[in-house]
């Protein structure tokens, strides 16, 4: 029995360690020994371009973003910004129409469908080749337009994604946490396009060629569900470190948690949907990134949750039992100290990493509990920073 516990163990931590360091270890040397560069083109001819801000009552915000947007470093007449309101009902779609004389178009959603419909409605109503996601709180860099459609000239590009960079400065245990975690999800993604294609993306900075966007289900994640359609037709989907986003992180960690629940339930639908391109008989290489940066990272909590049980079954086999339990144990506990430590003015930066790595999991299984018991989500309440 205890060799059976201990298989179990040792499995568990094997996983644990192939999601955040095998995995982007394997990604490395596919890139390394088999890279794909991407044929970027600085110069030559600006595509048509659509800026697509989907909103639901960002009346707080939405003017800082369109200036923003107004203000980019790319040819006015070859860009069209579109405001999608999703049924908003405070001052959002009277800022927006302040901007008409500029040029920036207001499509309304009546009644509230979600984020998803609302940019399935939005495809029958723009000029662009080229489609660019932006949130509705999204800043981007002077010459992010430039940077993100330039990976355009190369004919294999069908998607590209740029780098968010979270802004708050207050050093808050989320915010920190956050950070963190986007700057090793960046570091992932750099390693990802190298070998081939990106597997995960950020909603605020994206962009694709019009004519692969497939519409999808009210309760499909866009940010996932169409770069999964972009491969499965044939096309790359890349990443360009130097087309920026900042927006402002979550400091309350129960909006961290919300979030991350509400990402991690439509992620496992979008999954299921899209379970074909799991096959390695069919995707190969990609099918592999899937199963690695995707479905094991969204089941780590698992094996967290193995890890912890099976050493704890196996205190008195070996001292090194231990020592591992008493290892895990200090890390959960460090991460449940850090908000006390904190409230005293104590600040230690291991712990604010520990404790959101103890968040992302637990609402990774928070979001799979609703997976699995049939729930979906279309609405929800925007980011708060």
């Amino acid at each position: 029995m205890s060799a059976i516990i201990g298989a179990v163990f040792f499995l568990c931590l094997f996983l644990i360690f192939y999601v955040y360091a095998g995995y982007p270890i394997l990604a490395a040397c596919v890139g390394f020994f088999l890279p794909r560069p991407v044929r970027r083109n600085a110069a030559g001819e600006a595509p048509r371009v659509t800026i697509l801000i989907p909103a639901y009552n960002e009346e707080s915000g939405i003017q800082k973003t369109l200036e923003n947007k107004l203000a980019l470093d790319y040819p006015r007449e070859r860009m069209e910004i579109v405001v999608v309101s999703d049924g908003s009902e405070d001052r959002t779609d009277e800022i927006v129409r302040g901007y008409a004389d500029q040029g920036v178009k207001l499509l309304r959603q009546e009644p509230r469908g979600g984020k998803t419909k609302a940019l399935n409605m939005a495809l029958h109503n723009i000029r662009g080749e080229i489609v660019v996601f932006s949130d509705a709180n999204s800043i981007y860099s002077t010459n992010a337009l430039k940077m993100l459609v330039r990976n355009f000239a190369d004919p294999d590009v069908g998607y590209v994604t740029g780098k968010m960079i979270y802004t708050n400065p207050d050093g808050s245990t989320i915010g920190d946490g956050c950070s963190a975690y986007m700057k090793y999800e960046n570091w992932l993604r750099r390693l990802e396009t190298r070998a081939g294609s990106v597997v995960g993306v950020d909603g605020g900075i994206d962009a694709v060629r019009k004519d692969l966007y497939k519409p999808m289900n009210p309760d499909h994640l866009p940010d996932f569900i169409l770069p999964l359609r972009v491969v499965e037709q044939g096309y790359r989907v890349v990443y360009d470190p130097d087309a920026l986003l900042k927006e402002p992180a979550l400091n309350e960690e129960k909006d961290e948690h919300r979030m991350r629940v509400r990402v991690t339930l439509r992620a496992l639908w979008a999954l299921y949907d899209m379970r074909h391109l799991l096959s390695f008989r069919k995707y190969g290489l990609f099918a592999l990134q899937l199963w690695s940066h995707k479905v094991l990272r969204y089941a780590c909590f698992a094996f967290l949750l193995g890890a912890f049980v099976s050493n704890a079954l196996l205190w008195n086999a070996h001292f090194l039992y231990k020592l591992c339990l008493v290892a895990q144990a200090a890390g959960y506990g460090g991460a449940a100290l850090s908000p006390i430590l904190e409230k005293r003015g104590i600040r230690v930066r291991i712990l604010f990493f520990l404790r959101y790595f103890v968040l992302i999991n637990f609402s990774a299984a928070a979001g799979a509990y609703r997976f699995l018991k049939g729930h979906k989500q279309v609405f929800w309440t925007p980011r708060k920073g």
